[in-house]
């Protein structure tokens, strides 16, 4: 994700739960996680796609997502979210994880990174 983008991830309850340092390492190893997740229609990932809106984080290491999809009526619908969950659940140290899809906001391509509007040619 470029510098302009930023992944929008908090801890819910008492955050000083968790130290300041593991909070980095599962912020750091979601992401890697999510990053591995592709729609298959589309060679980039969902993380640079823009189709993570949240991750929430509890005292309890349980994982909270919002994300979207390109379109309502993706093919990928029924897979995607799955997907997500199984990749972020093998991350050392999260107890559970919730994948909420929605279309509020709707997404656009002004979420993309950079990488992904490069491996798109949507420059």
């Amino acid at each position: 994700m470029d510098d302009t983008q930023t992944l929008n991830t908090t801890v819910a309850g008492d955050a000083t739960a968790i130290p300041p340092e593991e909070l980095d390492r599962l912020t750091d190893e979601i992401v890697t996680a999510m990053k591995s997740v592709y729609d298959p229609e589309i060679p980039s990932d969902i993380y640079e796609l823009g189709l993570i809106y949240r991750v929430d984080i509890d005292d309890a290491r349980k994982v909270a997502i919002d994300m979207t999809l390109t379109s309502p009526s993706c093919p990928s619908a029924a897979e995607l979210p799955g997907m997500v969950e199984n990749a972020v659940a093998t991350v050392p140290g999260i107890s559970e994880v919730k994948v909420t899809l929605t279309f509020d906001p709707p997404w656009d391509q002004s979420r993309m990174s950079d990488e992904a509007r490069i491996a798109l040619n949507m420059w």
